[in-house]
């Protein structure tokens, strides 16, 4: 089996209050596919649960995202979520609280059919 990259989207996500990393995340998710409507895998012969849906989510501190709940802003296919250093942290000027921006990079594949 080899996939075959079809879609990349991408996305930002922001958390204003509370450091919340899985909060910016699974917005920057929802940003990525809001706007899309996926239609030709009908024309493929492949469905929405043929997918393989590879997430990539940039944010300061990784270990902080809960990467199943972040898998649940997409309705289709095989989920996979991984939360890398990245994105960007703006601590309030009083301390203590931050806004927490997170980029997401959603990939959509499909398996070719090919022996491999």
């Amino acid at each position: 089996m080899a996939r075959v990259r079809c879609i990349t989207e991408m996305g930002m996500g922001v958390d204003v209050h509370g450091k919340d990393a899985t909060k910016a995340a699974s917005r920057a998710v929802s940003d990525a596919i809001r706007h899309s409507s996926i239609g030709f895998f009908r024309m493929l012969g492949k469905t929405s649960s043929d997918m393989f849906v590879d997430v990539t989510i940039g944010v300061p501190d990784p270990g902080a995202v809960d990467t199943s709940a972040v898998a649940k802003e997409l309705p289709y296919g095989t989920v996979t979520v991984t939360a890398v250093k990245g994105g960007l942290e703006i601590p309030a000027e009083s301390g203590g609280d931050a806004v927490i921006i997170a980029n997401a990079a959603v990939i959509v594949s499909l398996d070719d059919g090919a022996a491999g």
